[in-house]
């Protein structure tokens, strides 16, 4: 017998009589008519060949068969009734869940202190692994569920995502403590004779900054190009090199490094920096929780909004 073959509100009937032994209870109990309750019976006692019950002044007795059956269909609609009924919890103080958070390095390098310090207090057995940003995979990691949260400027993240805006961030120009451009005006004719270091992080945004720079007259190319920005500061503090970078990694770099910022005097317009999370994980507790989280120590936006784009839902602040 194959499992399409019987409707499962026979069983559930066949359950409440192990349990009542009286028809007219479990009618009550199921909200039906009793003569329901014996057709279902009737209707199981031909697919098993089997009486199941039998009448007697103590109600309905199980047979033999029905006996064997009873403890394991028992067992299995108390599986579906939990698994149907079960809402998921997610208690911070006592988890040992690992997430896993695609993020540059820059918001490893920007967020990832306060983040685990925040952690450390409220979910000390929760476990962050971060992964690099590789464009396209990114996001199937983030369908399948390999990657809980994203966080960055992350253009290319749009149907079927969520995000929520953390900060905005302008672009500056840092180089070393006694450069040349330290003794005067970072103005445009300055920057473009200067020899630069680009950052090319693959799957972000930040690659557009060639692409203003290029469009503002500046045909100098850059005499350095680097993947991520794990190694500018040290780069920067020993050349006469620059960089243009998000305000968020010049803050972190300039005494670690003995930098200085100016501003660019090329227009890029602002980036914003969100985390994002898949339309499959919206309402999963833990995911929640990990992103309130973050967005409760580092978004600056005081007033939740959310706004429906074609592209996907734009979640501003802690709105959802």
């Amino acid at each position: 017998m194959e499992l399409q073959d019987i409707d499962l509100n026979l069983l559930v009937v066949f359950n409440e009589l192990l349990r009542q032994r009286k028809m007219s209870a479990v009618a009550r109990t199921l909200g039906i008519s009793q003569p329901a309750v014996s057709n279902a019976l009737n209707r199981l006692r031909k697919l098993l060949d089997d009486d199941l019950f039998l009448r007697t002044s103590k109600g309905m007795i199980p047979t033999q068969l029905a006996g064997t059956l009873a403890g394991p269909i028992t067992e299995a609609l108390d599986v579906i009734h939990h698994s149907l009924n079960a809402r998921a919890t997610f208690d911070p103080l006592t988890s040992t869940r690992a997430f896993t958070v695609a993020m540059t390095d820059i918001g490893e390098i920007y967020l990832l202190p306060g983040l685990m310090e925040r952690l450390g207090k409220l979910a000390p057995g929760v476990k962050i692994s971060t992964v690099c940003i590789h464009g396209d995979s990114l996001k199937g990691a983030m369908e399948s569920g390999c990657i809980d949260l994203a966080i960055g400027f992350l253009p290319g993240l749009t149907a079927g995502f969520f995000q929520r805006r953390l900060l905005s961030q302008q672009y500056v120009c840092i180089f070393r403590k006694g450069h040349p451009l330290g003794r005067r005006d970072m103005t445009l004719e300055a920057f473009a004779m200067a020899d630069r270091v680009s950052i090319s992080a693959e799957g972000t945004g930040h690659t557009r900054v060639d692409a203003a720079i290029q469009q503002a007259g500046v045909t100098r190319r850059s005499r350095l190009s680097v993947p991520h920005f794990a190694a500018l500061g040290h780069i920067l503090q020993s050349t006469d090199l620059i960089a243009v970078v998000p305000q968020a990694y010049a803050e972190r770099a300039l005494v670690l490094f003995n930098l200085v910022s100016a501003p660019c005097p090329v227009k890029i317009s602002e980036i914003s920096v969100n985390v994002f999370w898949h339309a499959t994980r919206h309402r999963e507790v833990g995911n929640q929780w990990l992103r309130n989280v973050i967005s409760d120590r580092f978004a600056v936006c005081p007033i939740p909004e959310a706004t429906m784009s074609p592209q996907g839902l734009v979640v501003n602040c802690r709105g959802e």
